[in-house]
Parts: structure tokens; sequence; C-alpha cells
């Protein structure tokens, strides 16, 4: 049988662009201020969560706003700078120790919520990516890939990870052997190497498993043993004997 070879391979089509059409439906309905609103950061080993909020004006919308992910480093910076001179920005942060008390997910939350309660004008809506609502004072629509799909919450993604890698890179300064600057906390195989040899630092998220271990091997005075709940405790038995004596036994 002979194949041919010519035929070439269908071409991915590539995901269409964030767009502004939920948020203009709201503004013909009269709802306005609309925001976006995302995170940066849940998946590393060190650094803080950044989430940001951003409500873009439907007369200055910056060309190129896209998913963070689907724009190279350069591409975010100058969108960043757009965004900041054109839009309604704010910022939060939830550090490491957050984290650790909170959990993950508790604490971009949190960051989330403040991001939005810090924009200079309080929103009528926020489109927030992802499957959690915020509790805010206002209704809050939570997108599944949202920052793929809502430019507002796009414009936020790239807000946050701008303003993460930043950060990052200025940790790098106060501690250096990590790589802060280069892989921005994810645990990538240098990262996981420089905490097997330096140990973790205090921007390291304690409770996130390839730092514990790193944290029992050099500061094991840190680590609380844990209880084994199904060690079988010795128990002493004391048993009383009593003795029938028989009197017509002439004892």
């Amino acid at each position: 049988m002979i194949r041919d070879t010519s035929a070439k391979k269908p071409i991915k089509a590539r995901p269409a662009k964030a767009s502004f059409r939920r948020e203009r439906a709201l503004i013909k309905r009269g709802v306005w201020p609309v925001a976006g609103c995302d995170e940066a950061g849940r998946g590393p080993l060190a650094g803080p969560v950044v989430a940001a909020a951003v409500i873009l004006d439907p007369n200055r919308i910056p060309r190129g706003i896209d998913d963070s992910k689907r724009l190279t480093a350069e591409e975010r910076e100058k969108l960043f700078d757009k965004i900041c001179a054109t839009a309604q920005v704010s910022v939060a942060v939830a550090s490491p120790a957050r984290i650790d008390r909170d959990n993950i997910l508790r604490a971009s939350l949190w960051a989330l919520k403040r991001a939005v309660v810090a924009l200079p004008e309080a929103p009528m809506h926020v489109f927030v990516d992802g499957r959690d609502r915020l509790d805010t004072a206002c209704d809050c629509e939570a997108v599944i890939g949202g920052d793929g799909i809502v430019l507002s919450i796009a414009a936020a993604s790239i807000v946050a990870k701008v303003t993460r890698d930043r950060l990052m890179c200025a940790l790098a300064q106060d501690c250096p052997g990590y790589g802060f600057e280069q892989h921005k906390g994810y645990g990538v195989p240098e990262h996981l190497d420089a905490l097997n040899r330096l140990g973790p630092t205090v921007h390291h998220r304690s409770f996130f498993a390839p730092v514990a271990a790193a944290r029992a091997k050099h500061m094991p005075w840190t680590v609380e043993p844990v209880r084994d709940l199904f060690e079988v405790a010795e128990v002493e038995v004391q048993v009383e004997t009593t003795v029938e004596i028989d009197a017509s036994a002439g004892l």
C-alpha cells in the first residue's frame, strides 16, 4: 500500500483572543463600571500570590490584550504600561505567610477580593477567572478560563503576572543562588536543586512538599514530629487476684 505523504497535517486553529463582548453586553443594560480580576502565582514554591483588578475604558482599550500565558514577556511589559495608563488598576498581594496560614486557595481569593475593593471606582459587576466567585458587594461572575475569554480578566492577568515577575526579580537580589529571576519561584529542576543545597528561605511556602522536605533536611528542629495515629501504645494492666481459703482444709 502506497501512502500519500504529500498530504499535510491539519493546522490547529489558534484559540480566539479574549474579547470585550461580555462587558459591552452589561454596558448596554446600564451596568457600569465592570471589572475583571485574576491572580498570578498559585503554583510556585516561593513568593507571593499577586492579584489584580482592572476596569478598562471602553473608548481606550489597548490593542493586543490577551491571556498573559499566550504573550511573551516583552509583550506583557508593553501592555502592562498601556493598561496602567488607560484603565483603573489595583493590585493586592498575599504573602507566603498568609498562604501557609490560610492555604493557597483561600489566600488567592482573599487577594482577589482585596484587589477589587482597592479599585478607585467601585464596580457594579466583577468577572473573576476560575470556578470560585468572590464575596463582593457587587455581582460577581466566575468564568472558567476567563483570562482567555473576557478582556477585562485578560488585562488583569497581564498586570498580575508582570507585577509578580518584578517582585520575584527583586527577591532574587535578597536571596542569591535560587534563580528567582529566572523561574519566578516555580518548581523547576534548578529551583529544586537550590532548595536541596541551600534550604528554604522565608519567601518559600512552608507546606508545599519540596519545601517541607528541604526544611526537614536543613532545619530539622523546626519540624514538629507527627504522631502515628495507628501506633499501638503499650498499656500496663494490673490484675488483682483474690485467693479463696477453704476453712475446712485446716490451714
